[in-house]
């Protein structure tokens, strides 16, 4: 193994283990050996966040789990779209801290990229909007598309929600314009994942994009 010699850890914001095992895997294949990756699960919210009451309720266990662990890790990557309890964590932390949303905007609007979010979560459609104002990217956001109905029961049926998310980045690409679409959601890595072969346009998963920012972030620090 290359890279760092202490572990990235993805956090997982949302109280699913199913997920964070989902999420770990995707970040250790995204790693590919330059470091290793470890996972911490939250205890105190949903098993998947879908309001913005549940977004703001979980940053403050996100901040606790992070500043426990931060000593003996390399970095650490907040593993939920709304990347609650990142800026602070990125304040307070001695190591760099990625969040999902912020990475894969970073990265979709890389060389001026047009760039939409399909997601299932239409309840956190201003805090991704705002992540976007946050970042400097509005004027490239081209918006949300969200799928209908209960977004934890289409989380539990890959068929529906692959299908639910097809729908919403073909929307993004041909009604607003996009020229990558985030797939936005650490729960739906896989379908993002599922999701690329199928667009030219490019389709980006959160996860991967987390760890080469933050894989640079190490690595600038050396």
């Amino acid at each position: 193994m290359t890279g760092t010699t202490s572990p990235v850890l993805l956090i997982n914001p949302n109280s699913s283990c199913a997920t964070t095992d989902m999420m770990l895997a995707i970040a250790r294949r995204a790693a590919g050996g330059r470091t290793a990756v470890v996972s911490a699960t939250a205890t105190r919210g949903p098993a998947m966040i879908v309001t913005p009451g549940e977004l703001d309720a979980a940053a403050d266990e996100v901040v606790e789990i992070g500043l426990r662990h931060a000593a003996g890790c390399a970095g650490i990557i907040v593993g939920a779209f709304g990347d609650p309890g990142a800026e602070t964590l990125q304040a307070r932390a001695p190591v760099p801290v990625v969040g999902l949303c912020e990475a894969s905007m970073l990265a979709a609007a890389r060389g001026g990229r047009r760039f939409g979010v399909a997601t299932v979560t239409p309840e956190l459609a201003d805090a991704i909007a705002g992540h976007a104002r946050r970042l400097g990217l509005a004027g490239l956001y081209t918006g949300i598309r969200c799928s209908v109905g209960d977004p934890r029961s289409l989380a539990q049926d890959p068929a529906r929600l692959h299908a639910a998310l097809a729908e919403q980045v073909t929307a993004c690409i041909d009604a607003d314009g996009a020229e990558a679409v985030i797939i936005g959601g650490g729960p739906l890595g896989q379908a993002a994942e599922t999701l690329q072969p199928l667009f030219t346009t490019p389709v980006l998963a959160p996860i991967p994009c987390a760890m080469e920012r933050l894989l640079g972030l190490i690595a600038a620090r050396a």
